[in-house]
This record gives C-alpha cells, sequence and structure tokens, in this order.
C-alpha cells in the first residue's frame, strides 16, 4: 500500500486553481499533470506549480500509468464523457459537482467504478465543512430537540452561467448538505419554481420546497440576481435553533430559543423561550482541504468516500425531479 497519490487535473476555469492548491499543499498528493483547453490558464499554473506538466490534451492523464486519480473540474456538460474516459483508463475520480446531469449517467458512472472496484467521489465541499459536520451532531444528538424545518439561502450579484441554471449551479450545495442533515433519505414531496430573466430557458433565481417524513420541512432560495451575497441555513428545532452563515466570522451560531404551547393553560397561551446565543466553537481547516484529504484517504485505505456516487445521484434526483 503506498502511502501517495499521483494525480492529474482536467479543467483550471473558475474553481480548478482552488482545487490545484489543495493538491499541491497535500503532502499525500503528487499532482503530475494539468490539462485545460486554454493555453493562457496552463501558462498561469505552470508559472505557479513549475513542477506540474501541463497540456491541451486529456490523453497525457488517460495514457498515463503513474496517474492512479484524476480531478475532473470542468463544465457540467462534459462529467459524465470525462467520468467514463477516465474510469474505463483504471483511475479513481473526483468530480466538481454536479456529477453529472441525469441519474442515468450517475448510474453508468457507479457501474463502471464498482466493475472496476474505483472510486467515485463528487466535490460538495461544504459536507466537509466543520461547521455542517458539527450541525449534523447536534441535529443526531437531538440537541435541538426534534428537528421542525430547515431554510437555505445561496444568493449573489453573479456569477451568471450559461451552461447551467442557478438551480443546477447553486442548489446541489444545500441539497447535499439537508440529505446529509437526514441521512439520504428522500423526501416524499418536491416543489421547484424558477424564473428567467437574462436568458431564455436559463433560471436566473429558483425556490425549491422539499417535505421529508415526520413532517420535516426544507426550503432552498438560490439566485445569481440578488444585491446581498448570502450564504446562510436555518435549522429550526423544537427546542434550540442553529444558523450557519459562511460570510460571518462566527459562522456557527447556536440559539437557545424556542415556542411552545402552554398545556398549564386552559386558554390557548405560548411559552417563548430565549436563553440567549452561543457562538459554537469549529477547527478552521479549509473544507477543501478537508475534501482532497478524504479523497486521498479513500483511495489508500480503500474505504467507502462521504459524497461518492451514491449520494450524487440522490442530489440530482431531486434537483430533476419534476414536481411531485
Amino acid at each position: 500500500m503506498t502511502n501517495k497519490v499521483i494525480l492529474g487535473q482536467i479543467g483550471v476555469g473558475y474553481w480548478g486553481p482552488n482545487l490545484i492548491r489543495n493538491l499541491y499543499q497535500n503532502e499525500k498528493c503528487i499532482i503530475k499533470t494539468v490539462v485545460d483547453i486554454s493555453k493562457d490558464r496552463l501558462s498561469e499554473i505552470k508559472k505557479k506549480y513549475n513542477s506540474i506538466e501541463i497540456s491541451t490534451d486529456i490523453g497525457r492523464i488517460i495514457n498515463d500509468k503513474d496517474i492512479s486519480a484524476v480531478v475532473i473540474a470542468t463544465p457540467v456538460e462534459t462529467h459524465y464523457d470525462l467520468s467514463m474516459k477516465i474510469l474505463e483508463s483504471g483511475k479513481h475520480i473526483l468530480v466538481e459537482k454536479p456529477m453529472a446531469k441525469t441519474v442515468n449517467e450517475v448510474d453508468d458512472i457507479i457501474k463502471l467504478s464498482e466493475n472496476n472496484d474505483l472510486i467515485a467521489m463528487v466535490g460538495h465541499t461544504f459536507l466537509y465543512n466543520p461547521a455542517i459536520q458539527i450541525s449534523k451532531k447536534l441535529i443526531k444528538s437531538k440537541s435541538i430537540g426534534e428537528l421542525r424545518y430547515i431554510i437555505c439561502e445561496r444568493t449573489n450579484l453573479g456569477k451568471v452561467r450559461t451552461d447551467v441554471d442557478a438551480l443546477w449551479n447553486l442548489a446541489p450545495h444545500d441539497v447535499s448538505i439537508i440529505q446529509y442533515f437526514l441521512d439520504d433519505i428522500y423526501p416524499i414531496d418536491i416543489k421547484k419554481h424558477g424564473m428567467s430573466f437574462l436568458q431564455k430557458g436559463v433560471d436566473d433565481v429558483s425556490f425549491m420546497e422539499l417535505e421529508y417524513k415526520n413532517n420535516i420541512r426544507a426550503h432552498i432560495h438560490v439566485s445569481w440576481l440578488d444585491p446581498i451575497k448570502t450564504r446562510r441555513i436555518k435549522i429550526i428545532g423544537s427546542k434550540k435553533m442553529i444558523i450557519f452563515d459562511d460570510t460571518k466570522n462566527d459562522k456557527l451560531i447556536v440559539l437557545d430559543k424556542s415556542v411552545t404551547k402552554d398545556r398549564s393553560n386552559k386558554n390557548t397561551s405560548f411559552i417563548y423561550k430565549d436563553g440567549g446565543n452561543f457562538v459554537q466553537d469549529i477547527d478552521e481547516d479549509e473544507p477543501l482541504a478537508l475534501e482532497i484529504a478524504h479523497f486521498v484517504d479513500c483511495i489508500i485505505s480503500n474505504k467507502k468516500c462521504l459524497t461518492d456516487a451514491n449520494h450524487a445521484k440522490k442530489v440530482i434526483k431531486i434537483l430533476s425531479a419534476e414536481d411531485l
């Protein structure tokens, strides 16, 4: 068993340089080759990381027997074809979200990766955020009482995409988080509503409503036409509440607040509790670094990934579902 993994990466657009930086800094990684269609972007990578080989030909990665894993950070419409080619060449894959465009495509990726005993992982980075992991522990331990509902907001002025709409660009984060909180159970009802203003057929703002068993609801609002950048999740329990705000220094706050019915009073009345707010201590490790470390450890130890292709399938199934 080797303690290092030799990797290649395809794509160095918006998110690609962040992936390369974390791969380069991970002591268990050797990033050998980076491929992109843009020679200018490749030149920038070479300036920063002289040891990395660059090319516009994906064959340099596919045919390199030294490379055992590949990170795919290309436009969504290329994810499926690239994933299948890489898996067919006998290499593990980490694919930026969403893993593919359809459930059938993910099924193909699952089948091929399992047949070849390879790892297929999706980059749902927020599941590696310590604040999200602490939030799940608080939910599972019932420290906040019974979970009632979750509200997710992910908005900003831009970046407008042309290859996917706001739902598929932004909501995979929140759907994956909600699924993580609820142990990947599938919703019993899904409703979506989107509006397009800038490009015909490409929604700039979307709202999604998810209903789960035990009367648990989730609401997702995503937009790239909003004046304020929000990256906020509110988790409402029967005893306490949680706010995760990725734009704040104090990212995770537990609120000792609730409203309950006063059962000692014959008349309808309510008891309001406000025991104050508590800032939760969290590790400051970069979630992307933790995601990369997890991918590499799964390869070395041959263990199941937190965000494997089966998790990716649930997320894509929810995103692509018609109103139930």
